[in-house]
């Protein structure tokens, strides 16, 4: 065999081996991908608009699970929940007098059940980013409601918001003690009898 046949022979080896490997490697990222975006549900794009890009954001995703993954984040004891429950009861039921102070207690609720479960909760927005790793379903929910406070905040909320911020929290509230409520009345009847006084 000449030496030009045997360059030939290694030429297309090198061919085929960056073909498979390119293969493999496009193939992990797809899996990657899935995983993630099943991971993470709306906040995968979220994050990919936000970054601008899906390899950014799919590293900055996976950098949030693993920093979670290092907390020691645990599930309440039943008393906890308890304790937790009777609280939160508290504060919707105060809804119909005080809707901006309930929605601000609820607010504070979500950060003790947030810390009592091992979730650092000095930054909001690594709240969210934390809550997003293990609870991505409710995350927009607790985005939306302090959305809401905030706009609240500047005079450009309603009463009608407030509710809604209100249940945006619940469902976090409940995702966070990780019980299944007992069905409640929506917050909507306290409101239309708190509009109905004034």
């Amino acid at each position: 065999m000449s030496a030009q046949l045997v360059w030939i022979a290694i030429a297309i080896a090198i061919v085929v081996i960056v073909v498979v490997a390119a293969a493999a490697l496009w193939r992990w990222r797809q899996h990657r991908s899935a995983q993630l975006r099943a991971r993470f549900g709306p906040e995968y794009d979220r994050t990919v608009q936000r970054t601008g890009a899906v390899s950014k954001a799919e590293a900055a995703l996976e950098a949030r699970a693993r920093r979670v993954d290092r907390l020691h984040i645990t599930p309440l004891s039943s008393e906890d929940a308890a304790r937790f429950s009777d609280a939160w009861r508290g504060i919707q039921s105060r809804f119909v007098d005080d809707p901006k102070g309930a929605v601000i207690e609820a607010d504070r609720a979500i950060g003790d059940v947030m810390r009592a479960r091992g979730y650092p909760v000095a930054d909001f927005e690594r709240r969210v980013e934390d809550i997003s790793v293990d609870h991505p379903t409710v995350v927009m929910n607790y985005r939306a409601a302090r959305d809401i406070v905030e706009e609240h905040e500047r005079g450009r909320a309603s009463t009608e918001d407030l509710r809604q911020a209100m249940v945006h929290y619940r469902a976090l509230f409940h995702e966070l003690l990780e019980v299944t409520p007992a069905p409640q009345a929506d917050v909507h009847e306290p409101v239309e009898a708190s509009r109905g006084r004034a």
